[in-house]
């Protein structure tokens, strides 16, 4: 295909550098710079609170602009999901996995916000962090581990991104929906031996 789509390919690659590097820099240098300079958990755990703050309504902004890339390239390649053979599979796993990531994503951030307020020197904070449902050393636990979830999902991403790229090769296109219609052929001809009138 010779149409170019350069903004919604921007806005989705922009947006997902973004957010999977905003993930990996967070659990790589700024959790362990916080453990490392913190002076207890309390003080640890205010460190990497006060920047996943400031880092929150940023990677917001890089999950909405990769979103709207998606959805865009989507809309523009919906032929070619529909003629050529791979890409729907392709496509599919990318929207399965940009929905395990989300998820991931939000779960973090509820754990942070755990954490960040019962880590809090306000006695009110400590009330809010009550009125989450998961306790303090649990979500610590799970953070441990979740943290890692995101970065891993969006580099899965990457990699499907990547594979999206090949498929688009004029020659991958050709072939794959050469593919696609000798798959298809064989319920066309027993369509039109159903269809056709009695002699």
């Amino acid at each position: 295909m010779s149409e170019r789509n350069t903004v919604l390919r921007s806005l989705h690659d922009v947006g997902l550098a973004a957010w999977f590097g905003g993930s990996l820099m967070g659990a790589v240098g700024l959790n362990g710079a916080a453990k490392a300079q913190g002076k207890n958990w309390e003080e640890g755990a205010r460190i990497a609170s006060s920047g996943w703050a400031l880092w929150a309504p940023v990677g917001a902004a890089a999950i909405g602009v990769h979103l709207v890339g998606s959805t865009g390239l989507l809309a523009t390649n919906a032929t070619r999901v529909l003629t050529q053979q791979g890409v729907a599979a392709s496509t599919l796993a990318k929207t399965v996995l940009t929905g395990v990531a989300l998820a991931a994503t939000a779960y973090t951030r509820v754990l942070g916000k755990k954490i960040e307020l019962a880590s809090s020197a306000d006695s009110q904070d400590a009330e809010k962090a009550e009125h989450i449902p998961v306790d303090t050393g649990q979500a610590e636990r799970h953070l441990s581990y979740a943290q890692w979830a995101v970065p891993a999902l969006t580099c899965g991403l990457i990699v499907l991104n990547a594979v999206h790229g090949e498929q688009q090769r004029p020659a991958q296109q050709f072939y794959g929906m050469l593919r696609r219609a000798r798959a298809l052929a064989p319920y066309v001809v027993r369509s039109r031996h159903y269809w056709s009138p009695m002699h």
